[in-house]
């Protein structure tokens, strides 16, 4: 998903989304920009690796003990953090030559860290969400809600791993933990069962129970399996659970 600026390719999005309502096929280019405000809503990471990030993106490239210092923590705790973001593409180190001796390095935000960093769709969400949920005709609304879906499973699946469910699932599980988002998976029964503990989207889900039939889409395409809803929150359980349909 290429990434957008702030404000400006929000105000665009929210105009792709709306001129694409009042048309029998829906373009593109208006499914995209929903799939990245919806999923722009969830945040990633510890508190402290996103005051590492803001601290970057307001300050740009900065060695370790230029962080160490800001943050009041030690080169080693930065360096861990460093590490982590680094493995995660958020985080890109930068050496810079230093005469005979080793290079010094610095650290700067990749485009992804960018795309994260400093913003908050949730209220260009809930208006999309709002116009999607004003779609009279049931096989087009159904349609954009299945690109929706394809297009926040393109967001992920080149990070799934595995070649069996059981694998898959695991790794699902793992991929969404990164965006605090707990997942369990059972794999006692007969089937095996995902359970969602916390929403993704919960002032979605409040509004409108398609965000639902989006959420199962998703597991659907990134484990390659046909999947149901087998309870769900909204129905007064204490949380949302997945199976292989």
């Amino acid at each position: 998903m290429i990434w957008y600026r702030g404000w400006l390719i929000g105000a665009v999005s929210l105009r792709l989304g709306l001129d694409a309502l009042t048309q029998t096929s829906v373009p593109e280019t208006a499914t995209v920009a929903l799939a990245t405000v919806v999923e722009s809503g969830v945040e990633s990471g510890p508190t402290s690796d996103s005051q590492l990030l803001e601290l970057l993106r307001h300050n740009g490239a900065m060695s370790v003990t230029q962080i160490a210092v800001r943050m009041a923590v030690t080169g080693t705790a930065v360096r861990q953090r460093l590490s982590r973001l680094r493995t995660q593409g958020l985080i890109e180190r930068i050496a810079t030559p230093n005469g005979r001796g080793r290079p010094s390095h610095r650290y700067s935000l990749t485009e992804k860290a960018r795309r994260q960093v400093g913003n908050n769709f949730s209220d260009l969400a809930m208006v999309l969400w709002h116009e999607v949920r004003a779609i009279k005709d049931q096989e087009v609304r159904r349609g954009l809600l299945e690109r929706i879906a394809d297009s926040m499973a393109e967001m992920y699946r080149d990070r799934m791993t595995g070649t069996d469910l059981a694998s898959r699932l695991e790794s699902l599980k793992a991929l969404f933990g990164e965006r605090r988002i707990p997942l369990q998976v059972d794999h006692g029964g007969q089937l095996p069962v995902l359970t969602v503990g916390e929403c993704p989207y919960p002032e979605l889900a409040e509004q409108d129970r398609s965000i639902c039939a989006v959420e199962k889409m998703l597991f659907a395409k990134l484990l390659e399996e046909p999947m149901k809803l087998s309870q769900c929150r909204l129905d007064g359980h204490a949380c949302c659970q997945f199976q292989t349909n």
